[in-house]
């Protein structure tokens, strides 16, 4: 085979995957083929080119030189190729917003609202993906995100949207057959747990809230737990217990009578906010310019004013 002529495209893209795992299973998993279509491909990618792209240690492939060098290149040049097609399908897509939010954000804050947005804006629609996986904005169709953390984020654009606190929350029935008025009443009550994958060290378990709060003989381990944030909220709808709540999560059902916060105490603000992310390399879209100061109205009349250094939770003052 001619080595003036560019090697097929399908080899370059399985090459470009397995670069980036280092791993022949990896790709394939992305790929959705097999590792030995993988090999089979890079094969005669190797073939082609006449050299060793990839030294095989085993069972492990690691990348030689030659591969290391034009892989850098090789990615750069699929993210071109993938911005290249948006870019053809932007006059079909351009009534089209997508945005990848976090499960319990989509349910509990985005969704209640999107109504009155389509109302407003009946030209775009707007696809909400929901999940939790960081969006690499090269190789997807996803115009924006909302991401609950720090904010630190490389190589997007990043606007702080909201802040998060916490408060102990139960149902209006529970508290009426056994009144929670201090925090030694939870002795009585089943705990909820909120052990989604955040992450925040400044977000109180129940461990630290009950230290925190001087309270002994509650034991912080028992109850049901739960991995998304709107799952506790739901259990404690059903008057399934007390949970320590996300505001931002539980302000519709505390608006809405369903829940209501214990012990009249302020909320305990936490490190993590909520934060808007879009691409640097893309200039946005009219639709999505109008959703995402839809957003930003949104947050402002919904939010919660940024907490001052003294509004910090006692539980991190104490270092808990």
């Amino acid at each position: 085979m001619s080595r003036d002529r560019l090697p097929p495209l399908s080899a370059l893209r399985v090459f470009e995957a397995a670069a980036r795992h280092e791993s022949f299973k990896h790709a394939a998993e992305e790929l959705f083929v097999t590792p030995g279509a993988v090999s089979q491909q890079i094969r005669l990618l190797e073939e082609h080119v006449g050299v060793e792209l990839f030294v095989r240690d085993g069972r492990r492939v690691v990348l030689s030189d030659a591969g290391k060098a034009s892989s850098i290149i090789l990615k750069e040049a699929f993210e071109k190729m993938f911005e290249a097609t948006r870019v053809m399908r932007q006059t079909q897509q351009k009534g089209r917003v997508t945005v990848s939010v976090a499960p319990s954000f989509a349910a509990k804050w985005l969704m209640p609202r999107l109504g009155d947005f389509s109302a407003a804006n009946p030209d775009i629609d707007v696809w909400v993906s929901a999940d939790m996986a960081t969006t690499d904005f090269a190789v997807s169709d996803v115009d924006l995100a909302i991401r609950y953390g720090t904010g630190n984020y490389n190589n997007v654009h990043v606007e702080h949207l909201l802040v998060e606190a916490v408060l102990p929350v139960c149902s209006p029935a529970l508290f009426d057959a056994a009144p929670i008025r201090k925090p030694a009443d939870l002795t009585h009550h089943t705990l909820l747990h909120d052990v989604s994958s955040d992450l925040d060290p400044s977000d109180p378990d129940w461990a630290m809230w009950l230290k925190a709060h001087g309270v002994d003989g509650v034991d912080p381990s028992r109850g049901p737990r739960f991995n998304q944030s709107h799952m506790v909220i739901e259990a404690a709808v059903a008057g399934r217990g007390v949970a320590l709540a996300k505001r931002t999560i539980a302000e519709a059902d505390l608006r809405a009578g369903r829940l209501r916060g214990l012990f009249n105490e302020k909320d305990a603000p936490v490190s993590f906010g909520y934060h808007l992310v879009w691409p640097q390399t893309r200039e946005p879209s009219m639709a999505q310019t109008r959703f995402m100061d839809w957003l930003r109205a949104q947050a402002r009349d919904g939010g919660h004013a940024t907490a001052s250094p003294q509004d910090r939770p006692v539980f991190a003052a104490q270092g808990i």
